[in-house]
C-alpha cells in the first residue's frame, strides 16, 4: 500500500476535478469537493512524511517505476526524498487554504475549482517526478490551468497577463526540451534496451545513481568530450528555471500575473509555482552539470544579486499594493539563486529554506492584500491609512505576515536569508568555488546584505501608509473580516512564527539528502 501512496496523492486532486465537472454538481458542492480533495491529499502527504521521518528513512522512498514510452526509454518514475518532501508538505498545506480563500468565487465556480485541482496535480507531479521526461510533462500540465485561471478570473488586463505568463514559461520549456534531446542523443543510456538513462533525476537504486553520476561526470566535466554541451545545457536549464523562479531580467511576467490574478491564484503562484524553479535548479541543473555550475558561479551570483537589489528598488517605487508584494518576490527569490551560485552547504540549505519561508510569507501577504481589495476594490496605497483602527485583529496578523516577508528575526523569512548570506562569505574559503576570487565573493555578500535595508524600507513604508494613521470614513462601508479569512491568516501567521523559531522541522527532513547532493556536486 505504501508504494502507491504517492500515486494516490498525485491524482487525488484529478479525481476531485472530475467530480466537480459532473453534471448536476452545484457550485457550492464543487467547493466542498475541492476542499475534500485538498484535505485528503494533505492527509496522504502527512502520512508519507510520518513514515519517512518516523521510520528513519533516507534517500528516495515510495518509488514507483514502470515503463511508459518504451521507444524513447521514458519511465513513469515517481518518488520522494528530502529535497521534495518539505515542498510537497508546503503545497498540500497551502492548497487547503487556497480553496478556502476561493470560497467567494462566484464566476463559473465549477470550472475554477476543477482547473485549480488539475493545477494541484501538476504541481505535485513536478516535485515527485524522478524521470526528466515525466517532469517535463507535469511542468507543462501546471502551465495550462494557470493560464486559464488568470485569463478568465483575473482583473481588467487578464488576457495580457495570462498570455505573457504562458509565453515566458513556454520559452523556458523549450530550453529544457533542447537539453533533454541533447541528453538523449549524447549519452549511452538512450537505447530502449537499457534499464536506466540520463533522464533519471533520482532513484532508490544506488547502482543506477552511481553509474549515471560517473558517466555524466566523464562526458560533461571540464575537458570532457561534451564539455561544450554541458556549458550550453547549464545556461539553457538555468534560463528555463530562472523564468519560473523568477530572476531579473526574466521576471517581467510576474508582476502582471500577480496584479491580474485573483487572490487565491496569487497565493498559490507565489507560494508554490515559483518554488518549482528553485527545486528544478537543485534537482536538474546543478546535479547534472556541476562542473559548469562551478565554472559560471560568479555570473550566476551577479545575476542573483542584481535581482535582489532590482526587485527591492522596484518594490519601493510601487503605488499598487499588490505589485509591491509581487516585486518583493523577485527580490526574495534572488537569495535562492545566490545560495545555489556559491555552492556552499550553508548557502544551499539557506536557499532551500528561503523557498519554504517565502511560500508561507508571500501567500500570507497576497491574502492580506486580497482581504482589503475585496472591500475597497482598489489597491492604491495613497488611498489607505488607519486600517489597524478599523480591524485590530487583521492589523495584528498583517504585522506578522509582512514582517515575516521583511525577514525579522524570530519569523520564517530570517532563517533562509541569513544562511544564504553566511554561506556566500564561506565561498571564499579554501576549496570553495570563490577561493581564487575573494573580491567577487565579498562584493556579492556585501551587496546582497545591503538589500536587507531596502526590504525593510519598502515594507515599513507600506505598513505606515496602509495600517497607521487615522481611520478613513469610507471604511464604515466595509464588511467585517470573516471567520474564514481569519482562519487563513492565523494559520499562515502561526506557521511563520513556528518556522522562524524551529527551522529544524525542515532541516531534519533534508539533511541526509542534501549531504548526498552536495557530495555529487563535489562540495563538502
Amino acid at each position: 500500500m505504501d508504494a502507491q501512496l504517492l500515486n494516490w496523492m498525485i491524482f487525488a486532486p484529478t479525481i476531485g476535478a472530475a467530480l466537480c465537472l459532473l453534471p448536476g454538481v452545484s457550485d457550492q458542492a464543487s467547493k466542498k469537493i475541492a476542499l475534500l480533495a485538498s484535505l485528503v491529499t494533505l492527509g496522504l502527504s502527512v502520512w508519507i512524511a510520518w513514515d519517512y521521518y518516523g521510520g528513519g528513512l533516507e534517500g528516495v522512498q515510495f518509488e514507483t517505476a514502470c515503463e511508459w514510452i518504451g521507444a524513447i526509454n521514458a519511465y513513469y518514475r515517481v518518488g520522494i526524498d528530502g529535497l521534495s518532501l518539505p515542498l510537497v508538505l508546503l503545497t498540500t498545506s497551502l492548497s487547503v487554504l487556497v480553496v478556502l480563500a476561493s470560497w467567494n468565487i462566484d464566476k463559473a465556480t465549477k470550472a475554477f475549482m476543477a482547473l485549480y485541482l488539475f493545477l494541484y496535480t501538476g504541481m505535485l507531479g513536478v516535485f515527485l517526478s524522478l524521470d526528466m521526461f515525466l517532469f517535463y510533462v507535469f511542468f507543462e500540465i501546471s502551465l495550462l490551468p494557470m493560464y486559464f485561471l488568470i485569463g478568465v478570473w483575473g482583473g481588467p488586463r487578464k488576457e495580457y497577463a495570462a498570455i505573457k505568463f504562458f509565453l515566458y514559461t513556454l520559452a523556458g520549456s523549450i530550453c529544457l526540451l533542447v537539453v533533454m534531446l541533447g541528453l538523449y542523443f549524447l549519452t549511452p543510456f538512450a537505447s530502449p534496451d537499457n534499464t536506466t538513462n540520463t533522464w533519471i533525476m533520482a532513484t532508490s537504486d544506488p547502482g543506477a545513481v552511481t553509474l549515471q553520476s560517473q558517466t555524466l561526470r566523464s562526458l560533461f566535466s571540464e575537458g570532457g568530450v561534451y564539455w561544450w554541451f554541458a556549458k550550453t545545457a547549464f545556461w539553457l536549464t538555468f534560463i528555463a528555471f530562472a523564468i519560473k523562479l523568477p530572476l531579473a531580467p526574466l521576471h517581467t511576467w510576474l508582476p502582471d500575473a500577480h496584479v491580474e490574478a485573483p487572490t487565491p491564484i496569487s497565493m498559490i503562484l507565489a507560494g508554490v509555482l515559483l518554488k518549482m524553479g528553485g527545486y528544478a535548479l537543485m534537482r536538474i541543473t546543478y546535479p547534472f552539470f556541476p562542473d559548469a555550475a562551478k565554472y559560471y558561479w560568479a555570473a550566476v551570483g551577479v545575476i542573483a544579486v542584481f535581482g535582489i537589489i532590482y526587485g527591492a528598488l522596484c518594490a519601493m517605487a510601487q503605488t499598487d499594493w499588490k505589485k509591491l508584494v509581487a516585486y518583493s518576490s523577485v527580490s526574495h527569490m534572488g537569495y535562492v539563486a545566490l545560495g545555489l551560485a556559491v555552492m556552499t552547504r550553508t548557502a544551499f540549505d539557506g536557499a532551500y529554506y528561503q523557498m519554504i519561508a517565502h511560500g508561507i510569507s508571500s501567500a500570507m501577504m497576497f491574502f492580506l492584500v486580497g482581504v482589503v481589495y475585496e472591500r475597497a476594490h482598489h489597491r492604491d496605497l495613497s488611498r489607505f491609512g488607519g486600517m489597524w483602527l478599523k480591524w485590530p485583529g487583521y492589523g495584528g496578523w498583517s504585522l506578522v505576515g509582512f514582517f515575516a516577508g521583511m525577514g525579522l528575526p524570530g519569523l520564517c523569512g530570517f532563517i533562509g536569508e541569513i544562511m544564504v548570506l553566511l554561506g556566500t562569505f564561506q565561498a571564499a574559503s579554501p576549496g570553495a568555488v570563490g577561493e581564487n576570487n575573494v573580491a567577487m565573493v565579498y562584493t556579492l555578500g556585501i551587496l546582497s546584505a545591503s538589500a536587507v535595508v531596502l526590504t525593510a524600507g519598502y515594507i515599513l513604508w507600506m505598513f505606515q501608509r496602509v495600517y497607521l494613521g487615522l481611520e478613513r470614513p469610507e471604511y464604515k462601508e466595509y464588511a467585517p473580516v470573516t471567520g474564514r479569512e481569519y482562519f487563513v491568516m492565523a494559520t499562515l501567521g502561526v506557521a511563520a512564527v513556528v518556522f522562524g523559531l524551529a527551522p529544524v522541522l525542515v532541516f531534519t527532513l533534508t539533511d541526509k539528502t542534501f549531504t548526498s547532493i552536495m557530495a555529487s556536486l563535489g562540495v563538502s
